[in-house]
């Protein structure tokens, strides 16, 4: 074993004593309020009243132990759908408790849910309590098993039970939607269960099968984006992360109006406070600037791009690095046709000196990557000669192609 610094004789592990250590407690007082998985208090959430109360009236009645309705809301990235579902699963679980009713409530994000077996072993995992004895392990029993043990849990243990689907639209197929939703009815469970379906995708209802939609017997609503003045409120609401003084005047309307530009998108706008935090501990700055704000944005999106793009397979790489290649040099095109990104593609495959995928495998990635949202698809027609997908990119490509010629594969 490595000999370790005698932390009593030098007054502490020299590792840890560079400014970026010392100095992060000069800059966040409450680095949590800047953190957006956190949950604020309920004065720190803007604009959202309607909306809390909407879904609290869908599944309130859960708090009594009664059947509640299941709701499915849209809206873009950053418009607080998560952010009301948690709040108000929280308060649900709160109010339930103080009447003497216990409801189980779970929150899974699908984009990390790969796979249908993975939702009720995540659920069960979620609000399996320590004296039931029942466990949910990684592998080794089939899908029909993980959710016999989670009926199991929640008629032992629970009086009805709330589940968030954050990104159900990531999701391989609807299965688990349908089978939860019907839990009740088929008898696998005789409590009341409730479901938040939340996704980006304004059409995700078009893309569910009919049995889904027919036991699902949800409300809708969707999230529109925050207005500027909203945004505006809500870094402000969150700028006690920071202590007294380190952010000058006109960092929050700087960062909110590069947030509306974003379709009012309020987690980009806390994230960038986020990194401006961490640019200034970095370079050791007492104080945030509005001149910062364009640089650190521009370099978190940079950083954000590279561990997405570097977390690809291979050829997802290639071809991304090959639809950024025709993109700049066709700036005054924009959209390319598959068959374009397929010789850009093979190219490149040439130059790396790597087979290339089939045409298929090409089209399949093209797909993988549009629901990542890195690029947009859509599918044009030209007359009697049939119709084909055009792609572009949701990133910019110069970005890109500098992040491809440094990690590509």
């Amino acid at each position: 074993m490595r000999d370790m610094p005698d932390a009593g004789d030098q007054g502490g592990d020299p590792l840890f004593d560079a400014p970026v250590v010392e100095h992060r407690n000069e800059i966040f007082k409450n680095r949590d309020l800047v953190d957006t998985d956190h949950v604020p208090d309920a004065d720190r959430i803007i604009g959202r009243d309607e909306q809390i109360e909407q879904v609290a009236h869908e599944i309130g009645a859960l708090v009594v132990g009664e059947p509640a309705s299941s709701v499915l809301i849209f809206g873009k990235t950053g418009t607080g759908k998560s952010l009301v579902a948690k709040h108000v699963m929280g308060r649900v679980e709160a109010e339930a408790d103080r009447r003497g009713v216990s409801v189980g409530t779970a929150y899974i994000n699908c984009s990390q849910t790969d796979g249908p077996a993975r939702v009720p072993r995540n659920i069960g995992r979620r609000i399996n309590p320590p004296e039931s004895g029942v466990k949910f392990p990684s592998r080794g029993i089939s899908t029909d098993e993980y959710y016999e043990r989670l009926w199991s849990i929640l008629n032992q243990h629970y009086d009805g039970v709330a589940i968030t689907l954050d990104e159900v639209d990531r999701l391989r197929d609807d299965s688990p939607l349908m089978i939860l939703s019907r839990a009740r009815e088929n008898g696998s469970i005789d409590i009341p269960i409730s479901i938040v379906a939340i996704s980006n995708k304004i059409d995700y209802r078009n893309q569910m099968n009919e049995r889904t939609k027919s036991s699902f017997g949800h409300r809708e609503y969707v999230f529109d984006p925050y207005d500027a003045n909203q945004l505006r409120e809500i870094l402000r609401n969150r700028s006690d992360a920071f202590h007294e003084g380190v952010i000058e005047e006109g960092v929050i309307p700087r960062v909110a109006a590069l947030a509306a530009k974003e379709h009012g998108d309020a987690r980009k706008g806390i994230e960038l406070l986020f990194s401006l935090g961490k640019y200034a501990i970095r370079n050791g700055y007492d104080t945030i600037s509005e001149e910062d704000v364009p640089k650190v944005r521009e370099m978190a999106e940079a950083e954000r791009l590279r561990d997405l793009i570097t977390g690809l397979p291979a050829h997802s790489q290639h071809v991304i690095g090959a639809l950024a290649a025709l993109t700049i040099s066709n700036s005054d095109e924009g959209w390319f046709r598959t068959s374009k990104v397929l010789d850009a593609y093979k190219k490149l495959c040439n130059e790396h000196a790597v087979d290339p995928v089939t045409h298929e495998r090409v089209r399949q990635l093209l797909e993988e990557l549009s629901f990542l949202e890195i690029t947009e698809s859509r599918n044009q027609h030209q007359g009697s000669k049939g119709q084909f997908n055009e792609h572009t990119l949701n990133k910019p490509p110069e970005i890109i192609k500098q992040i491809y010629r440094e990690t590509a594969p």
